[in-house]
């Protein structure tokens, strides 16, 4: 047919132009090109397919060539003459995209580009052009290529010269992300990780990752039907993240990655990983997820801590993950471990503020928040729970005073909708007493005394403390609170280790702990008597005395030690009879059971153990002779149990004493009576005593006198040894007293002094004709006003705290009834103070010279200059 073109006959595999020209038929010749340009020459010959294939081929080079022209102009339609960044391009990019990428083509392109640097984003732009391309035909081959390419440029490129190809490399990432293909989000992800990886020197100021935070997050999500490929998207989400994390955290022109938009993504993205545990041939994502999250906590500064928190208690609140036991713990142990030491506090003081936030929850959502809290405690061992110590006891005391208003009531809420039980509130109540343990063993000892102070004036006493609870709990709420707050003293005194009992012990703390010894509940002193142990208790001797019976040998129990130091027999001296009196009342309660009479046992033992003297040993066997006559007393209304436990008590403890170090004699003694007990009367030893089934004699108790401490055989026995001189005290009988400081006289003001001297003065005293008696000043009078000392400086400060305290919480109305009665009394002591001030001195005549008008009883005009 006229005007086609004649079928080109089969040539060579690779044919070159010129001989494709000299094959043309006859008449057919190809069109004059137009002269060149100087400076411009025709490119090498290329190399043609199969003659079968050539048409086809033919067609694509030149589909190619007009995609990649830029329009009008002959350059662009001619491929030799397109730019050559742009045919640098194309040549990296193989016939078969299997082959993978031509590196000797892209070795060219590498040094191009790293010749003339201002090229880069043009040559990103067309490799994205290119990359966009062939993602649309679906070519996911050129795809991987192209990406490669990209990655190679910006690992070669100078730190300097890389924004020139972020742009066009993220707007890639983009494309890759928005596709519906597993494989190439996980394409787009590795090149992100790369890119992330890369230390840039030049800050950028437009970049923004809140597309690439936001879809990371996505993936972390995935939920695809294939288990394998949803975990390699799940652990591509996360290296994702992975990466953001690290190109922004450092860079403070980027995006702020601690932002809450960003953590509230971020961080839920990464738990619901960690809690996804899989055990598949692939890359887990919990163990994936683990890491990221570390290394984001351990980037965290001061103040992005809360930021980052703040998600994961909203996630747990969210997913009910608090009930659980294991998956909120790790979560803060995580966090703890990660974040820097000195940040810790922050963390405890948001776990503190979401349990008040949720103080209206049920109680296994305030029960797994307060054993986080515990456990945070523990990891915690640098003591640095922040300033504010005492808020943090604080609020977990207000939520133990809250749960008992939630168990009273039977809701935990005001309106009376939602219900507890008993069984929920002390599972909260013994995790709440644990984790202020916890706390306190973080704690260094000093503040640990402040943290008992604390706790001690939070117990509500009948007419001392005020009332804790709600106006509804009654008598039975306080009773509760007592107990429970007592219990966390408990946990505080248990690992509390001090030398000095005097810091350990004080006035303003022994006496508030020693009267709940002589309360009804037989609970709430027991409890008092475990704590007195436990502070005293400094060489942890108790252990080994409770598990000992009447056959032991002091020599075997290793016991630990020491010889009392000059403040233990300073303590002794002041708070030893305030001990005994309420060690011998509380033996005369009716309700005690067998573990009161051991915690007895237990604290005689260890005072014995710890601050034992000669004076001491004296007086200590006149308690136990006296708690005797108690029980033989008729006066007293004791059941035939309690006769027998104060007995048992007594042996128990006097076969101890009689091994610490008494003359061998009195052990004699004692080890005969306990023996003739043995055969006639077991029931007055512990053995029989204080088991599950305790043998007790029928009616009336009557003991004989054999069966009992002999009070002139102990004296024999002391006597011709170091307690000769402290056997006379014996014929004295121990009698409870209120104090053995009431005796000591106490301590005046210097001006108190001075005005009992002049009125002391005959001559200014005409009612007292006689000279006084002057007290004689000795070495022993010296000395009870030093020792005395601190006793009154313990009750002037006793005295303020109350003062203070009264001040604080009772009503105005009773404050000002109290001031308005004590003006006139201060009024005369004011006019006695004045009265002294001005009075002169005698004079040496012995007259007594004319008494001046008061200085403050002068009328002085009204312009007078002083």
């Amino acid at each position: 047919m006229p005007g086609t073109l004649p079928k080109i006959p089969s040539v060579p595999r690779v044919v070159t132009m010129p001989a494709l020209l000299d094959s043309l038929p006859r008449g057919i010749t190809m069109p004059s090109l137009p002269s060149l340009p100087r400076g411009m020459s025709l490119p090498r010959a290329v190399a043609m397919p199969m003659v079968p294939q050539a048409p086809r081929q033919l067609l694509q080079d030149c589909c190619s060539v007009l995609d990649h022209q830029t329009p009008g102009g002959l350059c662009g339609c001619c491929w030799a003459l397109r730019p050559r960044y742009k045919r640098l391009v194309d040549n990296i990019f193989p016939e078969d995209p299997e082959d993978g990428l031509v590196k000797a083509n892209m070795e060219k392109l590498t040094f191009f580009a790293l010749s003339a640097p201002e090229k880069l984003d043009r040559i990103a732009a067309y490799l994205s052009e290119r990359l966009t391309r062939e993602l649309n035909r679906h070519r996911y081959g050129y795809v991987c290529i192209a990406m490669e390419a990209l990655e190679q440029l910006l690992l070669a490129c100078h730190c300097q010269s890389i924004n020139l190809l972020v742009e066009s490399f993220l707007s890639t990432l983009r494309l890759l992300l928005e596709a519906d293909k597993p494989h190439l989000h996980i394409l787009a992800t590795n090149s992100f990780v790369k890119f992330a990886n890369i230390e840039e020197d030049t800050p950028s100021y437009h970049r923004s990752y809140d597309f690439f935070v936001s879809r990371f997050s996505e993936m972390c999500h995935s939920e695809h039907e294939d288990p394998d490929i949803q975990n390699k998207i799940r652990v591509s989400g996360i290296r994702g993240l992975q990466g953001v994390v690290r190109k922004t955290v450092d860079n403070e022109l980027l995006v702020n990655i601690w932002e809450p938009r960003h953590m509230e993504q971020i961080v839920p993205a990464l738990l619901v990983n960690l809690q996804k545990h899989t055990h598949t041939e692939s890359e887990s994502p919990a163990e994936q997820t683990e890491v990221c999250f570390r290394e984001l906590l351990g980037r965290a500064a001061y103040g992005h801590i809360n930021n980052a928190v703040r998600p994961v208690l909203m996630h747990l609140d969210s997913h009910s993950l608090w009930e659980g036991q294991s998956f909120a713990v790790q979560c803060f142990q995580i966090i703890m471990y990660s974040i820097q030491s000195q940040h810790s506090h922050l963390v405890i003081q948001q776990l503190l503020g979401h349990l008040d936030a949720n103080s209206r929850s049920p109680a296994s959502v305030r029960a797994g928040i307060v054993r986080v809290l515990s456990e945070a405690a523990v990891i915690e061992a640098t003591g640095s729970v922040g300033p504010t110590v005492l808020e943090v006891f604080n609020t977990l005391l207000r939520q133990l005073r809250q749960s008992v208003d939630y168990e009273l009531t039977g809701y935990y809420d005001t309106a009376g909708k939602h219900r507890t039980t008993s069984t929920e509130e002390k599972t909260l109540q013994d995790a709440v007493i644990k984790t202020i343990g916890s706390f306190a063993n973080t704690l260094p000892v000093y503040q640990r005394s402040e943290v008992m102070m604390f706790i001690m004036g939070k117990i509500p006493v009948p007419g001392i403390y005020p009332a804790l609870g709600s106006p509804n709990a009654g008598f039975e709420g306080s009773r509760m609170i007592q107990v429970m707050l007592l219990k966390s003293l408990l946990q505080v005194s248990e690992r509390y280790e001090s030398n000095n009992l005097l810091t350990a012990l004080p006035s303003s703390f022994l006496e508030p702990l020693l009267s709940f010894t002589l309360m009804e509940d037989p609970e709430i002193r027991l409890l008092v008597l475990s704590i007195l142990t436990s502070l005293i208790d400094r060489h942890h001797n108790a252990a080994k005395l409770n598990a000992a019976r009447l056959s032991f040998d002091v020599s075997l129990l290793e016991l630990k030690e020491n010889r009392s130091s000059r403040q233990d027999n300073l303590f002794m001296r002041k708070h030893a009879q305030r001990l005994y009196r309420h060690v011998y009342l509380a033996c005369k309660e009716e309700n005690s059971g067998q573990n009161h009479y051991q915690a007895l046992f237990s604290l005689l033992a260890i005072l014995s153990v710890e601050l034992a003297n000669e004076e001491m040993v004296v007086d200590l066997i006149r308690l136990v002779l006296a708690l005797q006559e108690l029980a033989l007393s008729n006066q007293e209304c004791l059941s035939v149990f309690n006769r027998c436990g104060v007995h048992s008590l007594c042996a128990a403890f006097l076969n101890l004493l009689s091994q610490l170090g008494p003359p061998p004699p009195l052990h004699q003694h004692v080890a005969q009576v306990i023996e003739r007990r043995q055969k006639d009367a077991p029931h007055l030893l512990p053995a029989d005593l204080f088991c599950d089934k305790p043998r007790l004699p029928e009616g009336e108790l009557k003991v004989d006198e054999v069966l009992l401490f002999n009070q002139s055989n102990i004296c024999e026995a002391l006597t011709g040894s170091s307690y000769s001189s402290q056997v006379e005290r014996f014929n004295t009988p121990y009698t409870p007293q209120l104090t053995e400081e009431d005796r000591l006289s106490k301590r005046k003001s210097i001006g108190d002094v001075v005005s009992l001297q002049i009125d002391m003065d005959p001559q200014f005293c005409p009612d007292t004709q006689e000279k006084p008696h002057t007290e004689q000043i000795t070495f022993q009078t010296l000395k009870n006003a030093i020792e005395d000392r601190g006793s009154l400086e313990e009750e002037e400060r006793r005295r303020r705290m109350q003062v203070v305290e009264k001040f604080q919480t009772a009503p105005f109305e009773e404050i000002a009834a109290t001031c308005g009665s004590r003006t006139s009394l201060l009024q005369s002591k004011l006019d006695q103070v004045f009265n002294s001030i001005i009075r002169s001195p005698p004079s040496p005549s012995g007259h007594s010279p004319p008494r001046s008008t008061p200085l403050y009883e002068m009328k002085f005009p009204d312009l007078c200059v002083y």
